[in-house]
Order: C-alpha cells, then sequence, then structure tokens
C-alpha cells in the first residue's frame, strides 16, 4: 500500500517492433518461460498494488488483447495508443490515468524489463513519496569512453556514472506538469523531461538484474534469471 493515501500508478510503455531483436513479433509479446513478456512485466506492477494504464502502438492492440483472452490474463489494466516517440507516448499514457491527482505517484517503465522486482517498486514509489522522484540506477561494470566528434576518445571515470533504469517515479504534479511541454531532442528518459522542467530527481538502487530486453542474448539472459 502507498503512504498518506497516495495512489499508485504505472505507465507501462511497450512500443517496441521487434527488428532490433530480429523478430517478426514486438519482442514485449515474445515468450519468456511460458508467458509473454509484458505480461510478466504487468504482473509485478499488479503485485505492487498499482493501477495500470499499458501504452501500445494501434497496431498492436488487436493481437494483444487476443494474447490475453487466449491466456486467460486477468489483471486488470488501460491500454492508451502509443504515439510516434516515447516522449508521446509517455504523454498520452498520462492522458489516460483517470482521476489522477496531486500528490499521487506515477511510474514509467519499460514494458520489455519483465524482471523488475517488486521490493524495487516498492523502494521507488516509496522514495517519490518522500522526495517526489525516484530514479532506479546502478553501477556500470565496464570501463566507458566517451567518443568527441573528431573521432578521439577519452576516459570517464566510472565511479562517477550510474546506469539508469525504470520504473523511473514520480509525484503525479511533477510528471503531468513537466510533460505539458513540447519534445526536445535532449529527453532521453523520464527524468530529462521532469529535469527540464527544473525539478531535481533522486536517484535510488536499482537491481542488475532488472535487466531490458532488447536482444536474442538479454532473453537468454532473463531465462536464466528467472530459473535460478
Amino acid at each position: 500500500m502507498s503512504e498518506n493515501n497516495s495512489k499508485r500508478y504505472a505507465i507501462i510503455v511497450a512500443g517496441g517492433s521487434g527488428k532490433r531483436f530480429g523478430s517478426d513479433m514486438p519482442k514485449q509479446f515474445l515468450p519468456l518461460e511460458g508467458k509473454p513478456v509484458l505480461m510478466r512485466t504487468i504482473e509485478k506492477f499488479d503485485q505492487a498494488g498499482a493501477t495500470i494504464v499499458v501504452v501500445l502502438p494501434a497496431e498492436h492492440q488487436e493481437m494483444w488483447m487476443a494474447m490475453c483472452k487466449d491466456s486467460n490474463f486477468a489483471v486488470t489494466h488501460t491500454i492508451a495508443t502509443g504515439g510516434n516517440t516515447r516522449f508521446e507516448s509517455v504523454k498520452n499514457g498520462i492522458a489516460a490515468i483517470e482521476g489522477l491527482a496531486d500528490g499521487d505517484l506515477v511510474a514509467v517503465h519499460d514494458g520489455v524489463r519483465p524482471l523488475v522486482s517488486v521490493e524495487l517498486i516498492d523502494r521507488c514509489f516509496a522514495t517519490a513519496q518522500r522526495t517526489g522522484s525516484a530514479i532506479p540506477v546502478v553501477n556500470p561494470s565496464d570501463s566507458i569512453r566517451q567518443v568527441m566528434e573528431d573521432g578521439n576518445s577519452c576516459q570517464l571515470l566510472r565511479s562517477s556514472l550510474r546506469a539508469v533504469q525504470t520504473p523511473q517515479t514520480f509525484k503525479a504534479e511533477l510528471l503531468r506538469g513537466a510533460y505539458d511541454v513540447d519534445e526536445s531532442p535532449l529527453f532521453t528518459d523520464d527524468a530529462s523531461v521532469v529535469e527540464s522542467a527544473g525539478n531535481k530527481v533522486t536517484l535510488v538502487e536499482g537491481e542488475v538484474s532488472n535487466i531490458k530486453i532488447t536482444t536474442p542474448i538479454d532473453m537468454v539472459v532473463a531465462k536464466a534469471l528467472l530459473a535460478d
């Protein structure tokens, strides 16, 4: 349950086409140990007590509803239509939340991160309740170099860097206000949108296992983690 009677909402963005994965089927619909990836993701937020909005491209919605019927998938969720960009999709997801009030909490999550734990979701909601925002991050394991326009590169101090995950979670008024702007190429995630509106964001400890399924190798890793 959320604190101070704030309602929990989750916008799950599932707009992938499957091209990078090399599949004709969008990767959020691919089976992961007998269940579509997106269903596993939705179940985690249902367990965390969130009201769920799933953002899907219009051309994928009929397929998704048929999959839910065939699988007897009973988790209640609203379907919103995705836009041409992630920014537009999240904006549409926010608009699809009925009764969203200031002080409520909204988590925005990648539909292809099905291994997120309920503990991490709870941690993000609790931190956003206190500070207004919660961005899960992990320490990068590889050395990182920045490539300049002239082709030269320089090493970056790994200890000062963090890899960003989802669910990126915010008080409703911060997220809704931040998205009430035109899209900018500087917007790479929800945190960057909220920061551009003059708000600070709070980092929280993420999970190495909270991987984003983008390639076939990611699916192999996800299956191994589920079997562990």
